[in-house]
């Protein structure tokens, strides 16, 4: 068995000035060396899992058993440290010590003295012989959405309450006795379906069985009728829910069954990958041919299983946060394909700021230069303005829970998506994760490929015609991670289009924070993107779907 680093490498081919000042000075602060400390020694039985394991051990620690620790953990959670392990066997022991990074605690020996609730944790991760002739060794979603904290086959201790004290010495053993019990999918109803399919397009490229899936929303009547219905292809994080949290008895399944709501059906799709629990359904040198697998694949099966009108003015498109900035994607690189997006809360459509991070500009990820004054730059805020998270605190949270970008977080999926690849196999990163430095022609490579507004931009002339009453655009002012300020450039560009001259909608909720979809309900908005279709249907089309 044999210990990884517990850092990425940040091969940059460009640096910028002062960059070397800022390594020196953070490295100052970084734990190299265990003396005589408490650490912890995590194990697991060959019951629990009979081979070596090449993954990520962890340990969670918590004031609270409310929740199992291993539940706690998140952008603003509890402390939990980790560190990678290869080929580790049964009952060999993993060690957790001060030398480890940890967040929101950067070390062990930074937890004050006292008792607490702690967790030990196996991830583990599969070989993937990819296609490009790398090999990786990465998380293998159980369809779970690629969180590796309630993910299927990976191993947990029972919680634990113990002593920790920074000055003390000693070793505390946990076993990894518990395993995850497989995914549970929800049976279907009269409303609600569910398929998955293996995707040939993307085992190919993974060398591993890769799955898409769908689950979908059909209108009331649809099994005893034999008419074709307008489809709004849904996008966002991996959930097995129903299509716009619909239930039996809610608010929406009122409107739902009215005899004069207009019949359509709703689809969220499932593709979750090695990296996150959603690819955001373009072409990726690092996650493989999503996009394609997505357009010549999934909406294919979906349309060939259900009685979809597989026409662009009757397929629209909707999605919040990740999900809206594929909706937005989507209708932008596919423009003669689908009839319309309503995108809420879009992640950064250009990369000027992402999440507060001006990648075209700033020298480094975690910090402002003005002058001579550096500011921290901010990650997450409260609608009233106030900081929750740093950039350096949330990339610190990223690498704790993954190095080589597999953390399954945001900003390791959009540098797996928008990045080139790397010489190992997994992304070149936009930035080093411990120093925040940027490297200047990664960020060249996200502009020239996936900045949205840049596309435009580019091929105004040839799209543009093509997308005229089709994009709609929302979001709050106070948006949580600052995703409005991208979205303001796209719209303040848009008013200077020319031949045409096509503005767009976009609606700011004022003091509304991540992710706001303008004030509408669910079934309202349905009605509207109905009234779209109508609009916008061919001469001769009729549309039974409406009311019958």
């Amino acid at each position: 068995m044999r210990f990884i680093d517990n850092g990425d490498s940040a091969r940059a081919t460009s640096r910028r000035a002062g960059a070397a000042a800022l390594v020196a000075t953070t490295l100052l602060a970084w734990p190299l060396t265990a003396a005589a400390e408490q650490r912890f020694e995590v194990s697991f039985p060959v019951a629990a899992h009979a081979e070596p394991v090449t993954g990520r051990i962890y340990v969670m620690v918590s004031r609270t058993n409310e929740r199992e620790p291993r539940l706690q953990i998140g952008r603003t959670g509890v402390p939990f440290f980790g560190r990678d392990v290869e080929a580790l066997v049964p009952g060999e022991t993993g060690i957790i010590d001060a030398t480890d990074l940890g967040a929101p605690v950067a070390s062990l020996r930074d937890i004050p003295a006292g008792d607490y609730f702690v967790q030990a944790f196996v991830n583990i991760y599969s070989e993937f012989r990819r296609a490009d002739g790398h090999v990786v060794w990465m998380h293998d979603d159980q369809w779970e959405g690629q969180h590796w904290n309630r993910s299927p086959g990976n191993l947990y201790s029972p919680v634990e309450r113990v002593r920790l004290d920074p000055e003390a010495d000693g070793v505390i053993a946990l076993s990894a006795s518990e395993v995850i019990a497989p995914v549970v999918v929800p049976p279907d109803t009269e409303w609600v379906r569910r398929f998955k399919f293996q995707s040939p397009m993307l085992t190919e490229f993974w060398g591993r069985p890769v799955y898409l899936g769908a689950t979908v929303l059909l209108p009331r009547g649809y099994d005893s009728s034999t008419i074709n219905y307008p489809v709004n292809y849904i996008q966002g994080h991996f959930s097995l829910g129903a299509p716009n949290r619909f239930e039996v008895g809610d608010d929406l399944y009122r409107e739902w069954i009215r005899d004069e709501f207009p019949r359509m059906i709703l689809v969220t799709f499932q593709h979750p990958n090695p990296y996150f629990d959603d690819s955001y359904a373009v072409n990726s040198v690092n996650l493989g041919p999503y996009g394609d697998a997505v357009m010549h694949e999934l909406i294919p099966e979906v349309e060939r299983r259900y009685r979809v009108i597989a026409q662009p003015y009757a397929r629209v498109l909707s999605g919040g946060s990740t999900g809206g900035w594929e909706s937005l994607a989507l209708q932008v690189f596919h423009p003669d394909f689908f009839g319309g997006t309503w995108s809420y809360c879009p992640d950064p459509v250009t990369f000027t700021d992402v999440e507060g991070i001006n990648i075209y500009e700033d020298v480094n990820a975690f910090y402002k230069q003005h002058e001579w004054r550096r500011v921290p730059i901010a990650n997450t805020r409260e609608v009233t303005g106030e900081v929750r998270l740093t950039s350096r605190q949330r990339n610190y949270f990223e690498l704790v829970s993954g190095t080589k970008g597999r953390s399954g977080q945001q900003l390791d999926i959009w540098s797996a998506v928008y990045g080139p690849l790397g010489e190992e196999g997994y992304f070149e990163p936009l930035f080093d994760k411990r120093t925040g430095e940027i490297n200047p022609d990664v960020a060249e490579y996200w502009r020239d490929n996936y900045d949205l507004l840049h596309y435009l931009r580019r091929n105004w002339t040839e799209v543009g015609p093509k997308l005229v009453d089709k994009l709609r655009v929302y979001t709050g002012t106070m948006d949580n991670f600052y995703l409005n300020n991208s979205t303001r450039e796209l719209e303040q560009w848009m008013k200077t289009t020319e031949n045409p001259h096509y503005e767009g909608f976009f609606m700011y909720g004022d003091g509304k924070g991540h992710c706001f979809s303008g004030p509408v309900t669910s079934a309202e908005r349905l009605r509207e993107m109905a009234q779209v279709i109508m609009r916008r249907k061919p001469d001769g089309a009729t549309t039974p779907w409406w009311s019958y």
